[in-house]
């Protein structure tokens, strides 16, 4: 894109074809082994700046920027589009399946590691007017079943985006959000009746149809952009505008 022109941006969470992540690496056609050098492969860009990162550990995400240091002099553009929980923490009532355990590592992997993450790319995108950039869900405001502590890791996420624009704005850095709607991913595949989610999703939405990724991708592109130059701290809705619906009525 056009716009994009002359960004470097580094997309933290690119682990399938069917990913948000993936949406949004192909809308800013930057630079990203074998599902991830698939895709840096079809868009043409160099698989040499592909960097493994368990976002647990804080040596592996130094690592990540010492190495992108090497081949880069600046960075503009950081997107996290990361979340796990357990599996069993993704069944059944909320009450039922939490588990300190499990609140402690769905916290730390879907939320925390955005904070280490914009935390260790500050020396390259200070002064550049760059763009941090996450993915959060509805679930953080409303209760979606099945999604049980991936929704407060996600409500956690979205205060932390608030409070990292509100620290790096004066050091010329944006940090946004963008909630997906219901969209087929790895991720997705993992929840308890996702099915029932799209279908639902379908029917609720004012457009009447779930959204893509592409559409979520191309989004991210505007926000991370100097479009977007004087939007931070927000979340923007991709949901073909299922989250401005509080009843459905079946249609006649």
């Amino acid at each position: 894109m056009g716009f994009m022109a002359g960004k470097r941006a580094l997309i933290v969470g690119v682990a399938s074809d069917r990913s948000i992540a993936t949406g949004i690496a192909e809308a800013l056609n930057d630079k990203l082994k074998s599902r991830v050098e698939k895709l840096a492969k079809r868009l043409g860009q160099d698989t040499s700046l592909l960097f493994p990162c368990d976002v647990s550990s804080d040596e592996e995400i130094d690592a990540v920027f010492e190495s992108l240091g090497k081949s880069w002099d600046g960075l503009d553009i950081l997107v996290h589009s990361v979340g796990f929980a357990p599996r069993e923490q993704l069944e059944g009532g909320f009450t039922e399946s939490i588990t300190r355990e499990g609140f402690a590592i769905s916290h730390d992997i879907s939320a925390y590691s955005l904070a280490a993450l914009a935390k260790s790319a500050l020396p390259m995108m200070e002064g550049r007017n760059g763009s941090v950039l996450t993915l959060t869900y509805n679930a953080a405001t409303q209760v979606v079943p099945n999604y049980n502590v991936m929704g407060l890791a996600k409500a956690s996420l979205e205060s932390c985006m608030r409070f990292l624009a509100a620290d790096l704005g004066p050091k010329g850095i944006r940090v946004n959000a963008i909630s997906a709607g219901a969209v087929k991913t790895l991720a997705a595949a993992g929840i308890g009746g996702f099915r029932k989610m799209l279908g639902y999703a379908e029917k609720a939405s004012p457009l009447r149809r779930t959204v893509t990724i592409e559409e979520i991708g191309n989004t991210a592109a505007f926000l991370c952009s100097d479009l977007a130059s004087g939007i931070t701290g927000e979340t923007t809705f991709v949901d073909a505008g299922a989250n401005i619906m509080g009843m459905v009525f079946e249609e006649d």
